[in-house]
């Protein structure tokens, strides 16, 4: 009944049904993360603490567990600010642990706002918790999406002086990546040799970012010679090798690695599919010299036949206005649209039109989805054959 209210936005008599709701003894944590949810997202701070309070006098005493609780549903749903203000005006009553202050970091990186997410880790360990190795991790992974590599580099520092035999293949494969993603190869591999002197052993995926790195720098020699020291290759060596060759602007020589995986029955996903097609197409669509290549003849075309008409609409404007600026095409909506029966014919017809005008690699591509991304049935043919 409180939910239903709470959705009602009638403050007043939520708080009202609350009291109640605490005078009848038939409070749980469900009671407080109702209660306090609600009462935040309408900005009722002072009343999101009372609600402590409240319980209190009614017998139920003050908890971190529940306060715990209460501060992850906050910070899942975005209202960090909110659980912020809770934990520091509790604070006389309800000690925050090392729980509470991992969802306030969680939380404030989850919305963006790094600096805040710091001046948490930092009251945390002057509190004197110790951040947990997902807790380290997940800081990391923040700032280096923020191009803060000197700062995420700092905490892994720090993380190999404390800590140093909590630090798995996990951590070291987050650092690695970005470095790579960031060109500094040179970096990546001192890392990847401590890694390795501490007799861990690096996974497919470490491997991938390495080879990935490599591809993007021009160095596909040395990429292929680290591929094959690789005994069992899966999908993410693949793709690190096709993203690092379209960097390259090799589209034709990822299409052959495209080809190489699957005749050693390592079946592409979609975003295989889609990383090609944006290689040789273009991320925004291409223009074509032949009609058959056209990517309006080819997508906006199709889009208007699987009923996308205002998508459809949004691309043609590229024909009439050519200094409109059109969103990035979904190459990833556009193959779902077509991931049926009329797809597998359609693909067929596409395919054989490509490879009359000398286009093979496209026409594999589009031939291959076809065949293999239809329908659900089609899918779980292919799965149990394999």
């Amino acid at each position: 009944m409180l939910d239903v209210i709470g959705k009602s936005r009638n403050i007043d008599l939520f708080w009202e049904v609350l009291q109640e709701t605490g005078k009848y003894q038939l409070v749980t944590p469900k009671t407080y993360i109702v209660g306090v949810k609600t009462l935040a997202s309408a900005r009722e701070l002072k009343k999101c603490v009372e609600v402590f309070h409240l319980m209190n006098m009614f017998g139920y005493v003050y908890s971190v567990d529940v306060l715990n609780k209460v501060v992850e549903v906050l910070c899942r749903s975005k209202l960090v600010e909110e659980a912020e203000h809770i934990v520091l005006k509790l604070k006389d009553w309800i000690k925050p642990n090392g729980v509470t202050y991992r969802w306030l970091i969680y939380g404030f990186c989850d919305v963006g706002d790094v600096i805040e997410g710091s001046k948490i880790w930092n009251l945390m360990v002057d509190e004197g918790f110790e951040p947990d190795i997902a807790c380290v991790e997940y800081m990391m992974e923040i700032l280096f999406k923020n191009n803060k590599y000197v700062e995420a580099l700092k905490v892994f520092q720090s993380a190999k002086v404390n800590r140093m035999s909590e630090l798995g293949v996990e951590t070291y494969r987050l650092v690695i990546t970005w470095l790579c993603k960031k060109g500094k190869l040179g970096e990546s591999y001192v890392v990847f040799e401590e890694m390795q002197k501490r007799g861990i052993e690096a996974d497919n995926l470490t491997l991938a970012a390495i080879t990935y790195g490599l591809m993007s720098r021009g160095r596909v020699m040395e990429a292929y010679r680290v591929v094959e020291g690789i005994e069992t290759l899966d999908i993410s060596v693949y793709h690190g090798m096709i993203k690092g060759l379209l960097k390259l602007k090799r589209a034709s020589e990822a299409t052959r690695v495209f080809r190489e995986m699957i005749r050693r029955g390592c079946e592409p996903i979609m975003h295989t599919y889609v990383m090609l097609l944006q290689g040789h197409l273009g991320k925004r669509g291409r223009k074509g010299s032949d009609p058959l290549v056209n990517f309006d003849t080819i997508f906006v075309g199709g889009l208007v036949k699987a009923g996308k008409t205002l998508e459809a609409n949004k691309y043609a404007e590229r024909l009439l206005y050519r200094k409109v600026e059109v969103p990035r095409f979904d190459y990833n909506k556009f193959l779902h649209y077509y991931s049926n029966e009329e797809g597998v014919v359609m693909f067929e017809v596409m395919s054989k039109k490509l490879r009359e005008v000398g286009h093979f690699d496209l026409a594999d591509i589009f031939a291959r989805y076809g065949e293999k991304m239809a329908t659900r049935g089609r899918r779980r043919i292919r799965t149990t054959e394999s």
